[in-house]
């Protein structure tokens, strides 16, 4: 038997008892679950218990306003994800681009249409919903990929890549918008380079290892997307003899395909011939119980990010 499903929950963050009532009712009556904060702290602290899918967020409270109260909810990892949409009364312009630059994703204005809430409200749940189903995916490869703007600000990354990111400058937050100092100068070489995919730098970390970033693409002509590559061979090497019963010189193979790297590269690195690679992934292919290369990248991706 299978479980019910779990509606919809939207947190409804007003300082007016009219208002909470007439959008309680209008959320509950389209079949979705409400939660509701009076002020801006106590939204805070209830974000820090429970992630509603969206946020209706009222522009003007006493104490923390709404734009204070978005920008304290973006910078919290649970809440980075969450749409917010301002309900506002405000006309002027600059208000609604206040709501946006605090991290707002649309805005409503009061008297709010109910047609027109509940449209704002699906779509925005939608997206959200297959955001996070993409970012999940992602991290469930193990990658560490990271999107960039053009001035070189964290724009978006898989957790993975954030805990790597946390690991080379402890206290590191994609909330502060900046890559950690370390890798702040080779990717703006790579932005500046207008890099094509495919082209690597390496940073060295210190004590033998280093992180490899290899550009993946540019999803926009603002967006570079990278992925980072924690290289410590004679960790990872272990790891993965240990828990495939590899050969160190196949364990070393896997390693490079795990990294991306092409046979000729392969060969060019361990300094054996590419005929050679190519006899070390045939028993690779037959220890893993695999049949192509990115399957045998997949198994070590995820031994090495344990």
């Amino acid at each position: 038997m299978s479980a019910p499903m779990q509606p919809d929950t939207v947190l409804v963050v007003d300082d007016t008892p009219e208002s909470l009532r007439f959008l309680t009712d209008t959320l509950e009556a389209a079949g979705i679950s409400v939660l509701i904060a009076t002020s801006g702290d106590a939204a805070i602290e209830l974000m820090a218990h429970v992630v509603p899918d969206l946020i209706l967020m009222d522009a003007l409270m006493p104490g923390l306003d709404g734009f204070e109260t978005t920008r304290a909810i973006k910078a919290a990892p649970q809440g980075a994800g969450v749409p917010i949409i301002f309900m506002t009364g405000l006309t002027e312009s600059e208000h609604v681009v206040r709501a946006l630059e605090a991290g707002g994703i649309d805005y409503v204005r009061k008297p709010i249409v109910v047609e027109e809430l509940l449209a704002r409200v699906h779509v925005h749940m939608a997206n959200a919903r297959r955001a996070a189903g993409s970012a999940f995916a992602l991290d469930a490869t193990g990658r560490n990929l990271v999107a960039l703007d053009g001035a070189g600000r964290v724009a978006w990354s898989t957790p993975a890549a954030e805990r790597l990111l946390q690991m080379l400058e402890p206290g590191w937050s994609r909330a502060g918008g900046t890559l950690p100092a370390l890798l702040a100068a080779p990717t703006a070489r790579l932005i500046a380079d207008n890099a094509a995919a495919g082209q690597t730098l390496r940073v060295e970390t210190g004590g033998g290892e280093a992180i490899e970033l290899i550009v993946v693409g540019r999803r926009r002509r603002d967006e570079l997307l990278v992925r980072l590559n924690h290289l410590d061979p004679q960790a990872d090497i272990a790891r993965l003899s240990q828990a495939f019963g590899l050969t160190s010189r196949e364990a070393e193979v896997l390693l490079w395909i795990s990294y991306g790297k092409p046979n000729r590269v392969i060969s060019e690195i361990l300094t054996i011939s590419p005929r050679t690679v190519n006899k070390h992934l045939e028993q690779i292919f037959e220890k893993l119980g695999v049949e192509t290369r990115a399957a045998a990248a997949a198994f070590a991706v995820r031994v090495i990010a344990q």
